[in-house]
């Protein structure tokens, strides 16, 4: 698990005295919410316990879940082509309800409450439902949103909603957004750890 990958390699870091920094390479375009807070969470109690610095180097993809992880880090470098932002949080249903109805398919789910299958592929969506699931995600969001807020205050603040709206941008966009501190490669981010 990647969770725990990262859990054991910081573990060993952190007690090698020859480790005098951490570069956090990404390559990721996300994954869940909870994945995400863990490794962010991961660093921070790294960076706590051990008081090494962190930067985090943005690879081809660091976006969504993976920019996440990259605002536990001292420092963000990032390629100028690298693809990140993706500021926002998903939660994707398909109701295949309607084809299995002309086709002469009738599911029937037993539930232990009107909302247990909220998001279920075999019905549709009713609207209550469909608020619970928006509140979940604007819940997660603004989690996501706060943590942004406060690991990158050089975020103009005319500009804030715009770069927290769910867009992609290169890495060169990061950087005059306030997401990144500079553009780069490994061996800028070497220098910087």
């Amino acid at each position: 698990h990647p969770v725990s990958l990262l859990h054991e390699q910081l573990e060993r870091a952190r007690k090698d005295n020859r480790v005098r920094a951490i570069i956090l390479r990404l390559n990721t375009s996300g994954g869940t919410v909870t994945a995400s807070d863990a490794m962010y969470r991961e660093v921070m109690r790294f960076k706590k316990r051990s008081s090494k610095p962190v930067v985090a180097m943005l690879m081809d993809v660091a976006a969504s879940g993976g920019y996440y992880v990259a605002c536990s880090a001292d420092r963000i470098i990032t390629y100028p082509t690298s693809i990140t932002g993706s500021i926002g949080v998903i939660f994707q249903t398909v109701s295949v309800q309607p084809a299995l109805n002309r086709i002469g398919v009738h599911t029937d789910a037993i539930v232990s409450g009107p909302n247990k299958a909220a998001g279920s592929w075999l019905s549709a969506m009713d609207p209550e439902q469909r608020i619970i699931l928006q509140k979940l995600v604007d819940d997660f969001y603004h989690r996501f949103v706060a943590l942004v807020r406060t690991t990158r205050p050089n975020i103009n603040d005319d500009d804030f909603e715009s770069v927290v709206d769910g867009r992609v941008i290169s890495g060169n966009t990061a950087v005059e957004m306030g997401l990144a501190d500079a553009t780069g490669d490994l061996y800028d981010a070497w220098a910087d750890a």
